[in-house]
């Protein structure tokens, strides 16, 4: 019998034992893995974005916009930087104040395994989990390969749909579908782009290509006036289709159907770079004006995707100039889906976050059992924040199982 049982020894299940270790009560936590911490160990290449410098609700998607205030306040980045420097572990900032460690995000790891052995919490790992029921008013008994285990109060850790290599499973949302709880419609965040299969092949000899550019998503809003939004990062060119940061921002709000233009010269006028090279150098040939602005092989593959030959600027009227310069500036890549769960990051949807407490992470129908991380509805961006969701929640709950 235990006060607290956790299902995932993930970074939102560690935090939670941590914390309510250290409240006194006794936790077990269970995991089907040989490690514990396995997404964190290969996040950020290996050194974990553990958080981010500029954390805020507007950083994350939820149907509440509201539900992450509460736990994002009182456990918020600088917290965790604490505990990271209590435990002499050196880090960096990188672009958009993400965090990384300066050596491995086996460290991070390492620092909530000693914590949680200082809490007294145990960890039982390679235990697979056949099911559970309620048997009392806040009792539980789970039931496992190594046998029945009970508890008073019931954490679910067990993340999204996310990287099924490293053991995601749909456990939470079965468990959820047990108390009638609903769960929004799920799908791949944080994740590379695929293009049809004609583009696809004209595109694969830019594999490897990196550089920065603007996308910007053209959203279908229910019927209401079109939104868009915009990421200004690195776009990174695949044997597949497209990727790098900036592709695994809007791929959180891009949906089927949604229009996907891209600026790769964000911080450049071409039109007007054009115009004023055509005036002072008309013999200059269009590619080696582009050249000076982009990879070479970037450049001939649009040239040629737009059936555009490269001419003296001089033989260019100002119309075609307009023209070059749109095919840059908004070139919009025929989008034929992601590719999936198998390389994303994150799980997008999840457990309804109208029946769960945003301060205790409690279901509200279902006395002792709580939800915490990915398997909420809560998605972060790219750049430290679902970490820092993770801690926050696992936190939150720490404080009232």
């Amino acid at each position: 019998m235990w006060d607290v049982i956790i299902i995932g020894a993930g970074a939102s299940g560690l935090m939670c034992a941590i914390e309510a270790g250290k409240r006194g009560r006794k936790v077990l936590v269970l995991d089907h893995a040989k490690r514990a911490g396995q997404k964190i160990i290969m996040s950020g290449g290996g050194r974990c974005n553990f958080t981010n410098l500029y954390v805020e609700p507007a950083n994350y998607l939820c149907d509440n916009p509201h539900f992450v205030k509460s736990a994002l306040s009182r456990y918020n980045q600088w917290d965790f930087i604490t505990l990271v420097g209590k435990h002499n572990i050196s880090w960096h900032e990188r672009d958009h104040g993400q965090l990384f460690c300066d050596d491995s995000a086996k460290q991070i790891v390492q620092m909530l395994l000693d914590e949680a052995r200082d809490a007294g919490v145990k960890i039982q790992l390679q235990c697979e989990i056949f099911s559970h029921t309620k048997i009392a008013d806040q009792h539980f008994s789970v039931q496992t390969k190594l046998g029945d285990f009970q508890c008073q109060s019931l954490v679910v850790a067990t993340g999204g749909l996310s990287l099924p290599k490293m053991g995601a499973t749909p456990l939470a949302y079965k468990i959820a579908d047990q108390y009638l709880l609903p769960v929004k419609s799920t799908r791949a965040g944080l994740v590379p782009f695929t293009l049809q299969q004609n583009q696809k092949e004209k595109l694969a000899t830019l594999s490897g290509i990196s550089f920065p550019a603007t996308a910007t998503c053209q959203l279908k809003n229910g019927g209401k006036k079109e939104k868009t939004i915009s990421f200004t990062e690195a776009l990174l060119f695949t044997h597949r289709g497209l990727s790098g940061p900036v592709i695994l921002q809007i791929s959180n709000y891009w949906q089927a159907g949604d229009k996907l233009v891209l600026d790769l010269l964000p911080n450049q006028d071409l039109f007007e770079l054009l115009i004023k090279t055509q005036q002072n150098r008309p013999e200059q040939a269009l590619k080696t004006l582009l050249a000076l602005q982009l990879p070479k092989r970037v450049i001939e593959c649009l040239l040629s995707l737009a059936e555009i030959e490269s001419l003296p600027l001089k033989q260019y009227n100002e119309k075609q100039l307009q023209q070059i310069a749109e095919l840059f500036h908004n070139w919009s890549p025929q989008i034929n889906g992601t590719e999936g769960y198998r390389t994303a990051e994150v799980t997008l949807g999840g457990i309804d976050t109208d029946l769960i407490s945003s301060k205790t992470m409690q279901c509200k129908n279902v006395a002792g059992l709580y939800f915490i991380g990915e398997s909420l509805d809560v998605t972060g961006w790219l750049g430290g924040f679902n970490f820092q969701w993770a801690w926050a929640s696992g936190w939150a709950a720490g404080q009232d199982v």
